[in-house]
C-alpha cells in the first residue's frame, strides 16, 4: 500500500514539473506563430476574391 503513496507523490511531482515547464515556454513565446505573418501576404489575393464572391452573391439574392 505504501508504493501506491510513493507513486502517487511522484507522479504529481512529475506533472507539476511539466506544467512548469509548459508555462515557461508560454511566457518564453516558444508557441508564437512566427511563419503565418510572412506568408500571409502570398494568400491575400484568395481571400480577397472569396469575400468579393461572397459579396457579390448576396447582392445577386437581394435584388
Amino acid at each position: 500500500m505504501s508504493v501506491i503513496y510513493l507513486l502517487l507523490a511522484i507522479s504529481i511531482v512529475v506533472a507539476i514539473g511539466f506544467f512548469i515547464a509548459f508555462i515557461i515556454s508560454v511566457r518564453n513565446g516558444q508557441y508564437d506563430d512566427s511563419y503565418t505573418p510572412s506568408v500571409r501576404m502570398l494568400f491575400e489575393d484568395e481571400l480577397i476574391t472569396e469575400t468579393e464572391k461572397e459579396s457579390s452573391l448576396t447582392n445577386d439574392k437581394q435584388s
